[in-house]
Formats: structure tokens, C-alpha cells, sequence
């Protein structure tokens, strides 16, 4: 008999049949073929996000862009990066036909998700916060997905990891999973794109690039995507408070924690997050929240670009890149990101009496 193994040439027990009785050959050519079909699907082209020119003075010799994702399938930018988080995880193999999908938000990611979920006909459940706003809800549901309330909010990741015990299930943990399935050397990303509307508009890459970080995936791609390039641009992350990343990333700490949740949607974590590369980003700017919805107030007000307060603290962190630029004598271009549009925010970051009950002061635009 060889060693290790429990069959001989004598036995009269041939692997090779044993394994051909436990596969079922239609079976999996069926669930082959649903994987090249939605990944088919998920890649159907979409209109790209448009880029804006914010004005400033010609004679600044500064150019200040931003690349606006408003205009996507449900209006922000997680529909690109829940997409592709969709594409990994089928090629990966843990989506398959008839699985039911798990999220943990009630953000624009579970909007994203759930568009995508109905696009391959499979089942999704957002687990959210039991006083999520009945609008914010409606948004999830309008695409097919079902929320699932759970209290404490904290508490709504531990319950998707319980529903996703079920046989038929995969719980869409954008967080472990961030940094790898946001693929910084596609031509079609995020950071790809950005860096070619903005190479086309002004004739050279971005000097620097400006976003936030929440899983990390957006920052984590933007800054390997300039190093594999050899690109001169530098990637700043912008930073609310309450947040883990800006001071882990002064004190060097890749396991920082605050502990306390961002008031600023899409952007901020209390603890650092894997996705969260450090090593690939020059700077991380802190942006009071009252700055951060002034930011937002004033794209509004007057340039007419309704945007989320993520948004805001992007221009907020943008503004002082070309404030310091200016100072040094430098010229070149800031680019940034228009991260989502306003309806999700009309009752909350618009709304002067909501802002008072959270104890966000709205900073006054420089």
C-alpha cells in the first residue's frame, strides 16, 4: 500500500471512480455557466462618472477637479466598488445561484448591493440599525432587498455574520475583503480612470488625490495604482472625528481604535480597518464635522452640486492641499471625489435641527 493513502493497486477500490461518484457533473457546469453569465451582467457598461472643475483664480496656476459619481446606477460611488466586492466574491466562488446575500449597513452600499443583488436574481437582506429612517429603508427596498432591523446598532455586524451561518448564504463583509477586491491594475477602476479623466483635462496625472476612508478599498487603490505607475501623485485621506485612521496613522498603530463611531456617513471607522493601507498614503488630514457639511453646504449653495457631507470633508481637505500649494509657490492639479449625491441627506445634513441634536456646528466656509 502507499504510504499515506488507503488504496493499492490491489485493492480493487479505484479513486479515480470513487471521485466520479461524488461529482455531479451537470450540477457544477450549471453553476459554472450562472458564474460566466453574472460576471457578464455585472460588467455591462455603464456611463462613466463625468469630472468637474471647481473654479479658482487662473492666476493660482492650480486646477482643482472633481470626479463625480452621483450620476451612477444609484448614485454613488459604492456602486463601482460593491460591484466589483460582487465580482470577487462570485469568481471566488462563494456566490453561486440562489445564494442568499448578507449585508450590514443601511448606507449607499447596501443600495449598491441590493441593485445588484436583484440584476442576478438573488435573494438580499441588509442588516440595519432599528431606527434607520423609513427613507433610507425605502431606498434599500426599491431595488428588491429586504432590511432586517436589529438593535443595539453596533450589534447589526455580529447579526449578519449569525444569518450568514445559514447553508445558502455569504455575507458581503466588505471590510475583510477591501483591499483585495478593489483591483488598484484595472483599467476600468476607480483609480485608473480617475487619473486619465484627469491626465486628459490638464496633460499631466493629478499631484495630489484627495478621498476618505471607510473599509479603506478607494485610498488602498488610489495610492498602489500611483506606485505601480510611477506616478508623481501623492495620496492624501481626509479623516472626520471620532475616527481611528488619522490617529493611527500619526502614531503607526495598525490596530488603533477609538471606539466611537463616525458622524460623517460613508467615511470614518472607530477601529482600523484591514483595508486600510497606510504605507500608500502621504497624508491624512483631520476634518472637523462641522467643516465637512459646510464643505458640502457651499458645493451646493454655490456650484449646485448636491452632494453627501463624505463629499464635503473631500473639498474641505482639497481646499487646504491648494491653500498650502499656494503658499509653497507650487502649480498643478488636486483631484477628488463627489462621492454620492444629496437625497440621502435631505432630513439629516441639510436640516439645521438635525445637525443641533447631534452637536455638529457648522463651521463657517473660509
Amino acid at each position: 500500500m502507499l504510504a499515506g493513502t488507503a488504496w493499492s493497486a490491489g485493492s480493487g477500490c479505484d479513486p479515480w471512480q470513487t471521485a466520479m461518484m461524488h461529482d455531479d457533473l451537470p450540477a457544477a457546469a450549471r453553476e459554472r455557466r450562472w458564474a460566466v453569465d453574472a460576471l457578464a451582467a455585472l460588467r455591462a457598461p455603464v456611463a462613466g462618472p463625468p469630472l468637474r472643475h471647481y473654479p479658482l483664480p487662473p492666476e493660482w496656476g492650480i486646477s482643482l477637479l472633481l470626479q463625480d459619481h452621483s450620476h451612477g446606477p444609484t448614485g454613488s460611488v459604492k456602486d463601482g466598488t460593491v460591484r466589483r466586492s460582487f465580482e470577487h466574491a462570485i469568481a471566488s466562488g462563494w456566490i453561486g445561484a440562489g445564494t442568499t446575500l448578507i449585508d450590514a449597513t443601511a448606507g449607499n452600499g447596501a443600495v449598491a448591493a441590493a441593485r445588484l443583488a436583484g440584476l442576478l436574481g438573488l435573494p438580499f437582506v441588509a442588516v440595519v440599525p432599528g431606527r434607520t429612517a423609513p427613507a433610507k429603508r425605502a431606498r434599500i427596498s426599491a431595488y428588491g432587498g429586504r432590511c432586517h432591523p436589529f438593535d443595539p446598532p453596533l450589534g447589526i455586524y455580529e447579526e449578519a455574520r449569525r444569518l450568514a451561518q445559514e447553508p445558502g448564504t455569504h455575507l458581503l463583509d466588505h471590510f475583510a475583503w477591501a483591499a483585495r477586491s478593489e483591483d488598484w491594475r484595472d483599467p476600468s477602476g476607480l483609480a485608473a480612470t480617475l487619473v486619465r479623466q484627469v491626465t486628459a483635462a490638464t496633460g499631466t496625472p493629478p499631484d495630489w488625490v484627495v478621498t476618505g476612508a471607510g473599509t479603506g478599498a478607494t485610498s488602498a487603490a488610489i495610492g498602489r495604482h500611483a506606485r505601480f505607475h510611477g506616478l508623481p501623485t501623492r495620496l492624501a485621506v481626509v479623516d472626520p472625528e471620532h475616527s481611528a485612521y488619522f490617529p493611527g496613522w500619526v502614531t503607526g498603530d495598525p490596530g488603533y481604535a477609538t471606539g466611537m463611531p463616525s458622524r460623517i456617513e460613508g467615511i470614518g471607522r472607530p477601529r482600523t480597518e484591514p483595508g486600510f493601507l497606510p504605507a500608500v498614503i502621504d497624508l491624512v488630514i483631520p476634518v472637523a464635522d462641522g467643516a465637512s457639511v459646510a464643505a458640502m453646504r457651499h458645493l451646493a449653495d454655490e456650484h449646485g452640486w448636491r452632494a453627501g457631507p463624505s463629499t464635503g470633508a473631500n473639498l474641505w481637505g482639497a481646499m487646504h492641499l491648494v491653500s498650502r500649494m499656494r503658499a509653497r509657490g507650487e502649480h498643478g492639479t488636486v483631484a477628488t471625489l463627489i462621492c454620492d449625491g444629496d437625497e440621502p441627506y435631505r432630513d439629516t445634513y441639510y436640516n439645521d435641527e438635525w445637525l443641533h441634536a447631534k452637536g455638529i456646528e457648522v463651521t463657517r466656509w473660509p
